[in-house]
């Protein structure tokens, strides 16, 4: 984990989490915190007044897709996105360069200990399905876990925590019907008390594949599995963009089918282990991003570890 990720969970320790939702709701414990805290909370505070939510359907230009919202989701643009991911939950700037956008369940926020979806597009060419019903998924989680070593060796020199795939949350599964295909990893970060949920939504199209990553931590499992069945109807690639329009004739075919995709999400070493060699040289540093965003969603589980530990002393 990078340095400012841990300066930024130690300025969070005795902040009661309704402060920074609300730093005007409780001017008592408002008072209480050191300036440092204070400095924290209007920049939080800041943030989330400079945000513009969008309901309704918002169109995904790059992707030639559409999030059908309405009321029950909002979505964050690629601008307000970013600063989310970088200002709010601390990535690195270098990491959120392909962010599309952020969706948040109606009523939450980035404050808020809730999922948050990061929308990313990869024109990765028409990802065939033909072998979604023989995939040995099982047996892709042991060359993932197999291969963590040589991926942690390149994220601790690069000043991330190490990773651990702990297994699935849900093993990877496929509806023909959409062509949607949904999996999440607990993973385990060095120096972390919780896990992490990684909740993979991804749509197959055309031309490439629309991800909804669904930031959370695996306390939340329950709550992100029912949110993640609903909120993966909600995308969908606009006419001339579907999977069904695919032309063989004319089309971009990946390299790479289902099992890519997934051993894509978990790292370079995973896809070097299993063959992807199609998948590194179109994803290749965008691996680490992901992880990066699932690190950040913790941050809401240390607010609330710490605030909890200044109210029991």
């Amino acid at each position: 984990m990078r340095i400012k990720m841990l300066a930024a969970a130690i300025l969070l320790a005795g902040v009661p989490a309704q402060i920074l939702a609300s730093p005007a709701a409780n001017t008592t414990a408002t008072a209480e915190l050191t300036a440092e805290q204070k400095a924290y909370v209007a920049r939080m505070k800041a943030l989330l007044d400079s945000l513009h939510p969008r309901t309704g359907d918002v169109p995904i230009g790059n992707a030639n897709a559409t999030l059908h919202l309405g009321e029950d989701y909002y979505f964050l643009p690629a601008e307000e996105a970013k600063k989310v991911l970088v200002e709010g939950w601390g990535n690195p700037p270098d990491a959120v360069g392909g962010v599309l956008g952020l969706v948040f369940p109606k009523g939450k926020t980035f404050l808020d200990d809730s999922w948050g979806a990061v929308v990313t597009y990869e024109a990765t060419g028409y990802v065939s399905d033909k072998d979604a019903k023989t995939e040995d998924y099982d047996a892709l989680l042991r060359d993932i876990q197999e291969s963590e070593k040589a991926d942690n060796e390149e994220r601790t020199k690069a000043g991330y925590a190490a990773r651990h795939l702990v297994g699935w949350a849900q093993q990877p599964s496929y509806n023909p019907a959409d062509h949607s295909l949904i999996w999440a990893r607990d993973i385990r970060f060095s120096g972390s008390d919780v896990d992490a949920l990684n909740y993979d939504v991804r749509l197959l199209g055309r031309h490439g594949v629309l991800s909804l990553n669904m930031v959370a931590s695996m306390p939340q499992l329950a709550e992100v599995r029912t949110a993640a069945a609903a909120f993966g109807k909600a995308a969908s690639f606009d006419v001339g963009s579907r999977y069904a329009d695919y032309d063989s004739s004319k089309d971009k075919t990946a390299e790479f089918g289902l099992a890519g995709l997934v051993a894509a999400g978990a790292g370079v070493a995973a896809a070097k282990k299993v063959g992807l060699l199609g998948a590194i040289l179109l994803f290749g540093k965008k691996f680490l991003a992901i992880f990066i965003a699932a690190i950040a969603g913790g941050l809401a589980w240390v607010r609330r570890k710490f605030s909890r530990s200044g109210e029991e002393g």
